[in-house]
């Protein structure tokens, strides 16, 4: 885990959540739903996605039904949202406009 990875505080999350579009907390985990014209698309997302998850060591809880991907993020290691999890957050949501 990377020395600067820490679970923000209220003021540090909601700092982060302005600049992430589409996220929200929910039951103190990061969520987020994610729609695309098709299975194929969700599926792309989510193999573009896995590949930085490994890269960062924060994986995301995640299912998919059909075009759909729903999200949850939170380290559990550290036990909140973490640096890592807006990290993440926000590269899903770059993935996410490419496909």
């Amino acid at each position: 885990m990377p020395a600067d990875n820490h679970v923000l505080s209220s003021a540090e999350l909601d700092r982060d959540l302005l600049t992430l579009g589409g996220w929200q907390v929910v039951n103190g985990h990061l969520a987020r739903s994610y729609c695309f014209s098709s299975f194929e698309s969700a599926m792309r997302f989510m193999q573009l996605v896995a590949v930085e998850a490994r890269r960062l060591d924060h994986h995301p809880n995640w299912s998919n039904v059909y075009n759909r991907v729903e999200v949850e993020l939170w380290s559990h290691e550290l036990g909140g949202v973490s640096r890592l999890c807006i990290e993440l957050a926000a590269e899903m949501n770059r993935v996410a406009g490419e496909c």
